[in-house]
């Protein structure tokens, strides 16, 4: 049975015993004018802090064949579907590429099969009655600070691709607040989980104005069971999944929706909800 998440032992454990001492001396031996019970409590708070920020609670994994389920908790902000517009540049391909200020450089042209996800591309929403069989459905999950921010495996499968991205140019960053649509492009952790029949899901490990630090405790070519832990986000930030919409069909109720009972959008759970369905 997990209880804190991989590296939370240490910061909860540690206040909690100063908290404790604080108190002890104050109790037994001086309070210091008030200044040790202070501390101590100060301290039984910041431990408390960091137990609900390292919660790792075990979760029941649905069964189901054919099935993605969400890798993250929070509120869904958007599903949608898209196609490919472009894809990062090779070497060869720079002289070709264009430059976005915001966004990078991208070859206009996206990847000859944008399902196998091979590399990073760009996407845009697919205008109702335009859909095609290389679309994919999107699904962003906002994780509020106060969510569990372990990330698990949406499908059972072989870790293909596992990549860090930032902002161009840049060591870390850019850090936009993880609830705006443009924050897909913050600093990512992108992920492909390979499904032995051949099916390939993305997910986007993306940091947020407060997610400065995103750890993967997987790599490539590790074999993952569907809700596996494979690693998490500090504070709040967003994971986005992308599967083939010739194949799924989306199961969740988005914040676009306005749903008057999801208003924020569906809450979904991390190894236990179910974003898609298998056509």
């Amino acid at each position: 049975m997990a209880l804190l998440a991989q590296g939370g032992f240490l910061p909860v454990i540690t206040p909690a015993l100063m908290g404790t001492g604080f108190i002890l001396v104050s109790w037994f031996v001086d309070p210091l004018y008030g200044i040790a019970p202070a501390l101590g409590i100060l301290m039984l708070m910041l431990s408390a802090f960091f137990a609900n920020f390292w919660r790792d609670p075990d979760r029941p994994i649905p069964r189901d064949e054919g099935i993605v389920v969400s890798p993250a908790d929070g509120h869904v902000m958007f599903v949608k579907r898209e196609r490919a517009t472009g894809r990062r540049p090779s070497k060869d391909e720079l002289s070709k590429s264009v430059e976005d200020e915001h966004t990078g450089t991208w070859f206009e042209q996206p990847c000859a099969d944008p399902l196998t996800f091979e590399t990073e591309q760009r996407w845009e929403a697919v205008p109702e009655g335009e859909e095609s069989e290389i679309d994919v459905w999107r699904t962003a999950v906002f994780m509020s600070p106060l969510d569990v921010h372990v990330n698990r495996s949406p499908i059972e499968g072989l870790i293909t691709r596992m990549e860090h991205r930032t902002g161009k140019g840049q060591r870390r960053g850019p850090f936009l607040p993880a609830f705006r649509k443009e924050s897909e492009y913050n600093e990512r952790v992108r992920t492909l989980f390979k499904r032995e029949d051949g099916l390939i899901v993305e997910v986007n490990q993306i940091s947020g104005a407060l997610a400065r630090t995103i750890i993967p405790w997987t790599s490539e070519g590790d074999e993952m069971r569907r809700g596996q832990r494979f690693g998490m986000i500090r504070l709040g930030s967003r994971v986005d999944v992308r599967v083939p919409a010739n194949k799924f069909t989306p199961c969740v109720i988005s914040a676009e929706e306005n749903n008057k009972q999801h208003p924020k959008g569906e809450f979904v759970k991390a190894g236990s909800t179910i974003l898609y369905r298998g056509i």
